[in-house]
């Protein structure tokens, strides 16, 4: 028998050699099955069990920031006791088998866990950096053809014309907050595609607001809410797509 110590955040990947016909049981903390397409599966607590031969799991994960523990069976120790192939069941400890065995320890922290993050946050950087770029162009180019057309983007109060450039800065700035708020979801979230759309979606619904409260022209208010679209459709799916993906 081992013990497999997750350091919080930490990530160890699954090779099958290593787990053929061994049984794991969550003895501290929590631990995340990280599924073969990438995408997170249940988060396993205390005193759980399961199985990984068959399952296609090919990481586990430790999803808080205290220290999680998994007892690993060994094939010899578990001799005797029905199999499953379940990728996750309630068990508990088999007491006898796991006192006649030797307690061996395996530790992945920082080491092994920062590294898939720091390549996943690197990523989602990139990422997102191109994508802020991209929304800035097809924002101020979607902005420059509603002047075209005779928009004029007045604003009663002051009687200002918001000028291109402000569109450009608006949108990066915002695009960036919304890659950060990516990178939180990726830091703590067990789901962060689906939260950050769903955040993402709210924010871009209530940005919708204002150009209703600004007292400008219809076609300036309609060309205001098209742009706020514009920049929430290049952004939104990009950096969702970019949470689904995760490394090995």
């Amino acid at each position: 028998m081992r013990t497999l110590t997750l350091r919080g955040g930490a990530r160890v990947a699954v090779v099958p050699a290593e787990w053929c016909d061994a049984f794991g049981v969550v003895t501290h903390g929590r631990v995340q099955l990280e599924l073969r397409d990438g995408e997170p599966g249940p988060v396993l607590g205390r005193d759980a069990g399961f199985w990984l031969r068959g399952t296609g799991v090919r990481a586990l994960r430790n999803p808080g920031r205290r220290t999680a523990r998994v007892r690993i069976v060994t094939p010899r120790a578990t001799t005797g006791t029905r199999q499953s192939t379940h990728p996750y069941a309630s068990h508990p400890m088999i007491e006898d088998d796991m006192n006649s065995t030797n307690d061996t320890g395996a530790v992945a922290g920082p080491a092994s866990g920062q590294t898939g993050h720091t390549h996943r946050f690197r990523r989602l950087a990139a990422t997102g950096s191109v994508a802020t770029l991209a929304a800035v162009a097809a924002t101020t180019l979607a902005a420059a053809l509603a002047l075209a057309v005779g928009v004029d983007f007045e604003v009663p109060d002051g009687g200002e014309t918001i000028p291109l450039s402000g569109f450009a800065v608006v949108t990066g700035s915002f695009s960036v907050v919304g890659s950060l708020i990516a990178a939180v979801l990726l830091r703590w979230s067990a789901r962060p595609a689906a939260r950050f759309v769903w955040t993402a979606v709210s924010l871009t619904a209530i940005s919708l607001i204002p150009p209703f409260l600004s007292g400008a022209n219809a076609a300036t208010i309609t060309a205001l809410l098209g742009l706020h679209l514009v920049a929430a459709t290049v952004m939104i799916p990009t950096l969702a797509r970019s949470l689904h993906t995760r490394t090995n």
